[in-house]
């Protein structure tokens, strides 16, 4: 295909051998992003942080102590991460109060699809909320090891820095950027992605508008998971 034929050139890589599918989790995973959204708003306004819908689907996949201390550094003021730790677990608070979001359509027949062909499922996810991470090995444990989970607690440096992402490859197997893949929904996230020099594969499943996705380096761009399913069968096929 012309867009892996443009990654290899782009990276100086000679082949793509894909051996692992890293997911981010909200917004991919889950349909989460819209009960993120409202709890992020309503308890940044507990502490005078004004926070828009599309604040949150415009820092999306950031740690969250990072979205907090940027956004009160905006406003002329200083957060230690202690404290935006202290104001996250408040966000939390409100999200876990909502609704439970639901899988996000295609989620399970796509994962059923990619360990069937023998690749490793891994997670990367900014999220450090512990009832999610548990919810993940609960809904997919059938095709995700626990140790393939990437979380905010697990670097420094949370996306758009490629550290995440770099985790990942560890954590699949010690594998090189050619041998995976990534699927994002949010700017900072495939920004990540191709940071790590991963094919990164973009699936717009929220209201920014492709060229969000596409602006940042996303090597293929989709908008549900039924198109990203029948795509990889032939992504697959010429490189496995």
């Amino acid at each position: 295909m012309s867009q892996i034929s443009k990654y290899l050139e782009k990276h100086g890589f000679e082949a793509f051998r894909p051996r692992a599918v890293l997911f981010d989790m909200d917004g991919v995973l889950y349909d989460s992003m819209p009960n993120h959204a409202v709890a992020w708003q309503a308890s940044m306004a507990k502490f005078g942080i004004r926070m828009t819908p599309a604040d949150a689907y415009a820092t999306e996949g950031a740690r969250g102590v990072d979205t907090i201390r940027q956004l009160a550094r905006q406003q002329g003021r200083e957060v230690s991460e202690d404290e935006a730790q202290s104001m996250y677990d408040e966000k939390s608070r409100h999200f876990h109060a909502m609704k439970q979001a639901p899988i996000m359509p295609g989620i399970p027949q796509l994962m059923e699809y990619i360990a069937d062909q023998g690749l490793t499922i891994g997670v990367v996810t900014g999220s450090g909320q512990r009832p999610l991470l548990s919810r993940l090995t609960r809904d997919f444990g059938k095709y995700l090891d626990a140790g393939c989970i990437v979380t905010a607690y697990d670097v420094s440096r949370g996306k758009p820095s490629p550290d995440p992402y770099l985790m990942g490859l560890q954590k699949a197997g010690g594998l090189k950027p050619w041998e995976a893949i990534v699927v994002e929904n949010a700017p900072l996230g495939v920004r990540a992605g191709v940071a790590a020099h991963i094919f990164t594969i973009a699936v717009n499943t929220g209201p920014l508008p492709d060229s969000a996705l596409t602006d940042e380096g996303a090597d293929l761009i989709f908008h549900d998971m039924y198109e990203l399913r029948n795509e990889l069968d032939l992504i697959l096929k010429q490189t496995l």
